[in-house]
């Protein structure tokens, strides 16, 4: 079918199109799969790829040009301008002009973004809010209940998702998977002209000053943090005012000699990497499980949307083994480096965990890709599960009504659930890699 046979049939469908000659709809696209309900499609729109899909209500390109490939838009989503690729949004996603989503993005009901955000391999769960001029890439971000109590991220932020050593293996986990889901978690605060290091994990509650650049976890949650300078540590604070935040006039420090290749401790990365894995692989879960029958009720797309969803999932898990893979790869140059340049009783240490990685890496593989989640806590599972079929059976279709009206008890044994798999997950990592446990036995 020809272009302009495209654009011909949707208008027919009852798409808005006010000018049809500035709207450009690939050959390759269906149209079929493009609702005909309230959907607008403003000068400058560009749509491709045969697994594009879009729902009611969707607006496109109102505040300038759009280029939409291979996305799946829910109901009521507005794509203002930029370019959007091979991402999901669930519905009543906002984002503004000069939009740079790229691959496997997951956005849930209710996030939005400011002008001029860039994001990659990025989940944000439902009313997280990104302001403008943020590059937020490699991270999942959760927390807040609803439009006016959410999870912020200022403007000019960066989320640091690239290394030195050139790899990605840097996921940060803002919030998480079995507490997040539930809609029901205190927002988390990111200031603005900041950002983090990755791989990070920040919990609950948390605020992080403005003009901050953080280095370390605090899954604890619940705290205002700072930072010291360069090469410093960061300083989980209580009660820090404007005036007594560190500044870049206290200097600057050496943190040592660098070399191409060579890692250092290497634990929290390691850590933080499995840690990111497993909540993927509870969400995946919350998905089949939960999320699925809420889509057989949305708009006449539902479960195309919900392919789309559980595609952007199946490829994260995917993407995060992969830059995994390659961390562990990057181990035998960093041993020949360390040879050279260690010696001494941390050396060993260091030398144990390195090897560890590099040549357990299949087996440790094994734990993220085997499957092994769809066995566990499964009465805890099937307990939750009939609870949410008694209120579908209600009538309830409204996903997120549906999950904040549970009562406490309810929410708390999903969590339990999410959260035996996310240990059982880890666990069984850590097992394969001893010297990487917390407190490794003897």
């Amino acid at each position: 079918m020809e272009i302009q046979d495209n654009i011909t049939k949707l208008i027919a469908n009852g798409v808005k199109i006010p000018n049809p000659s500035s709207v450009e709809v690939g050959k390759e696209v269906d149209v079929d799969r493009i609702s005909g309900k309230g959907v607008t499609l403003h000068s400058g729109v560009r749509i491709y790829g045969a697994k594009t899909l879009i729902c009611s209500e969707t607006k496109l390109g109102y505040e300038s040009p759009s280029t939409i490939v291979d996305c799946q838009t829910g109901p009521g989503t507005e794509l203002r301008g930029g370019f959007f690729k091979d991402s999901t949004f669930l519905g009543k996603v906002e984002m503004a002009s000069g939009a740079h989503v790229r691959e496997c993005c997951l956005l849930e009901e209710g996030s939005r973004g400011g002008h001029t955000v860039g994001l990659k391999q990025t989940i944000l769960f439902p009313f997280v809010t990104l302001g403008s001029l943020v590059n937020f890439c490699d991270c999942l971000m959760a927390g807040g209940v609803g439009r006016k109590d959410h999870s912020e991220v200022g403007s000019s932020y960066i989320h640091f998702n690239y290394t030195p050593n050139q790899d990605k293996a840097t996921a940060s986990l803002i919030g998480d998977v079995p507490r997040g889901v539930m809609i029901n978690q205190p927002s988390i605060f990111l200031g603005g002209q900041g950002g983090l290091v990755g791989p990070l994990r920040i919990g609950y509650g948390t605020v992080i000053a403005a003009g901050t650049v953080y280095r370390e976890d605090c899954p604890e949650g619940g705290r205002l943090l700072t930072a010291t300078p360069f090469g410093g540590e960061n300083l989980p604070s209580e009660g820090v005012t404007p005036s007594s935040c560190p500044t870049s006039t206290r200097g600057f420090s050496d943190a040592g000699e660098f070399e191409t290749g060579f890692y250092r401790d290497v634990r929290g990365r390691v850590y933080n990497n499995i840690c990111y894995l497993a909540n993927l692989i509870a969400l995946r879960q919350w998905y089949i499980h939960v999320r699925q029958p809420f889509f057989l009720r949305v708009d006449e797309f539902g479960p195309e949307l919900y392919d789309g969803a559980m595609e952007r999932l199946k490829l994260a898990v995917n993407e995060r083994l992969k830059r995994f893979r390659d961390l562990s790869e990057k181990m035998e140059k960093s041993i020949k480096i360390g040879e050279r340049r260690l010696i001494g009783t941390d050396w060993k240490t260091l030398y144990m965990q390195k090897r560890e990685l590099l040549e357990n890496w299949p087996e440790l593989e094994k734990c993220f890709a085997g499957g092994y989640e769809e066995v566990i806590d499964p009465e805890k599972r099937d307990s939750f599960i009939d609870i949410i079929r008694e209120e579908l059976e209600k009538g309830s279709s409204d996903y997120i009504k549906t999950i904040q009206g549970l009562d406490p008890g309810t929410s708390s044994g999903g969590t339990v659930w999410l959260q035996a798999i996310v240990d059982q997950v880890t666990s069984n990592a850590l097992d394969v890699i001893p010297s990487y446990k917390r407190n490794p036995e003897p």
